[in-house]
């Protein structure tokens, strides 16, 4: 692909350490492409991973995931983009891991991975961990990842219920993420709807956006401090390049206990819009009015004869005179 200056999207993005002296262990990216000389479909790939591991090796994590994937991409020649990204995280998830065995201080390290991929007005997804993409389309906000935790495990079995949940003591134990020694499975479940079962969830890769949709990236910084009502009503009330830093600062008047980040994409409208052409009414003409100027016409030319004719005659009797 071909990287381009102005992405097709409107974007805008921020990031903050939280209010706990952590280093910012979160990386983001959003690329703009299209495809070929040829092709000229604008895309735009937007990343977001959360570094986990000690002595800063969850930023290294981090950092690997957003260049790898964007690299994978970026030269991928595939017309399937939901198996490019799929295989992004695989290809990523090994590459990180060897980096962790090549390196003692890194042993261990991993990161969550949200990835968001736009070619044109279609919607491709792919995620590990619990770092989440919301659609916010008019009032509804629809969280389109479902998380890899102990926590979720336990709510789609029944063992724990929301009620149950904030403040559990296994609140943060990740069951997927990038850097694993299992065997990497990225999700490719992009949820519409809460009872849609996995083949139906799946089958909504390259779901259509429209004008004013809006998507949002972000860290499990933001989403264990600020409710999905919060996002959805500042995501509407709020200019989009305002939104990320108003979601942050939320998550930090109320302890930002982890490190914060939030990339924002709307659709806009329509560069050119095609108004419509005022066309003048014609005018009709009645019979009556067609009558009355058929007398008028006859009228005319009747003074004109008679003119023609009153002239004759004067130069008859000048002649003779």
């Amino acid at each position: 692909m071909i990287p381009i200056e102005h992405p097709h999207l409107n974007i805008a993005t921020a990031t903050h350490p939280g209010m706990k002296g952590k280093p910012n262990e979160d990386r983001y990216s959003v690329s703009a492409y299209r495809f070929s000389s040829d092709d000229r479909t604008p895309s735009v790939l937007a990343l977001l991973a959360d570094g986990v591991g000690g002595h800063r090796a969850g930023e290294v994590a981090a950092q690997l995931a957003v260049e790898n994937i964007n690299r994978y991409v970026a030269e991928s020649l595939s017309n399937l983009p939901s198996q490019v990204l799929k295989h992004a995280l695989i290809y990523t998830n090994q590459v990180i891991l060897n980096r962790s065995k090549e390196d003692p201080t890194l042993t261990g390290m991993g990161t969550t991975c949200v990835c968001a991929w736009v070619i044109g007005d279609r919607l491709y997804t792919a995620s590990v961990g619990d770092s989440r993409l919301y659609l916010q389309r008019g009032a509804k906000l629809i969280c389109l990842t479902t998380d890899h935790t102990w926590i979720q495990e336990a709510l789609a079995k029944g063992s724990l219920t929301p009620d149950q949940v904030k403040g559990h003591p296994n609140a943060h134990i990740i069951r997927r993420f990038l850097g694993s020694t299992n065997a990497n499975n990225p999700d490719m479940r992009l949820r519409l709807n809460p009872v849609e079962n996995d083949t139906q969830a799946e089958a909504n890769q390259g779901m259509r956006l429209l004008t004013g949709d809006r998507l949002m990236l972000c860290s499990d910084g933001l989403t264990d401090l600020v409710e999905d009502g919060e996002i959805l009503n500042i995501l509407r009330t709020r200019q989009l390049e305002l939104s990320p830093a108003r979601l942050i600062e939320l998550a930090n008047q109320r302890g930002g206990h982890d490190n914060i980040t939030v990339v924002a994409m709307e659709v806009p409208q329509p560069a050119h819009i095609t108004r419509p052409v005022r066309v003048q009414p014609s005018l009709s003409i009645t019979p009556m009015q067609k009558a009355r100027r058929s007398t008028v016409s006859w009228l005319m030319v009747g003074l004109l004869l008679v003119a023609i004719l009153l002239m004759v005659l004067l130069l008859i009797y000048l002649f003779y005179l």
